[in-house]
């Protein structure tokens, strides 16, 4: 290819979209891959009533769209492909896509997120954003008063269980051992707060309800039976996997899967590659603080180039 491109963002949501408009806007002519969820992790939120600038709840994927015709409307080339391999080694990189097309670019964008981990349940797709959810910070707020349960047993789980006793009435730590992961000083904290009620021991085998959540089947190994709790909400707190397989041998990345990228910076370990979002935030892990990468990555490589 003669003329390689500027900058390739892989991933699209919050820090895709965000890198894109800011690097659009600095004449870049960037390319977005969307890849198998366009949009991301936002697209399964239903309401999110903490990005700024929003008076009234708003819709995860009404959010996301907007973000991506702000993004094509500033002069973005989305392409809703898939990327199944990238070649980082040379001041040209390469990225490789599921139709056949190959990239060649100057400089990347790593935006393509985490998931959080989930059960595997049957049905757990159908309660996502119906009294099930991954994120207490994102929906805690919709529980005022009500009885939810928090299912982990690592420093997550306790963090997730005590934000959900600023909401809710109950909350039940339900975690498969006799004792948890946490640290000591969350171990503490969740003990010493009457709202908290622990389940050690089991496992959540089912989620029941019609359109929303109503209950939850446990197994209590110990006891070898079967119980059933009622509930308004269940939360699932068994930590994220960063969608970073891709770039496995590539770049620096920590024991977890999250790449690594300096202080103050979105710059990975390979001069020209740019990380932002999810895939190296273990820590926040918002929508807000996701855009803010995707800025920072976008004006970093604006300042490589020229």
């Amino acid at each position: 290819m003669a003329n390689p491109k500027n900058v390739t963002i892989i991933g699209s949501g919050p820090a895709g979209y965000t890198a894109a408009i800011y690097s659009a806007r600095a004449n870049l002519n960037p390319t977005l891959i969307s890849g198998l969820q366009p949009g991301g992790q936002l697209t399964i939120t239903t309401d999110v009533e903490n990005y700024p600038g929003y008076e009234n709840p708003i819709q995860g994927p009404w959010l996301m769209e907007q973000m991506k015709k702000q993004s094509e409307l500033v002069g973005t080339e989305i392409l809703n492909t898939e990327v199944i391999k990238v070649d980082f080694k040379n001041s040209i990189k390469k990225v490789y896509l599921d139709d056949g097309n190959i990239i060649e670019t100057k400089t990347v964008i790593i935006s393509t997120g985490a998931q959080a981990r989930w059960l595997g349940l049957e049905n757990e797709k159908k309660f996502q954003g119906h009294g099930l959810s991954a994120c207490a910070t994102c929906d805690g707020f919709f529980f005022k008063n009500k009885k939810v349960a928090v299912i982990g047993g690592g420093n997550s789980a306790a963090e997730e269980a005590l934000f959900l006793t600023k909401f809710a009435s109950e909350v039940f730590l339900i975690h498969r051992r006799d004792q948890l992961r946490a640290e000591k000083i969350l171990q503490d904290r969740l003990k010493n707060n009457p709202k908290i009620k622990f389940i050690w021991n089991t496992e959540v085998s089912k989620f029941i309800g019609d359109q929303e959540l109503k209950s939850i089947e446990l197994f209590h190994k110990d006891k070898n039976e079967n119980s059933e709790l009622d509930l308004d909400g269940v939360f699932i707190a068994i930590g994220h996997v960063p969608a970073t397989k891709l770039f496995h041998g590539q770049v620096d990345m920590d024991s977890e899967g999250y790449i690594i990228t300096k202080p103050d910076s979105t710059e990975t370990s390979l001069i020209g590659v740019y990380a932002a979002g999810d895939v190296k935030d273990k820590v926040y892990r918002q929508a807000i603080t996701a855009a803010g990468m995707g800025c920072m990555a976008a004006l970093e490589v604006e300042k490589y180039l020229s």
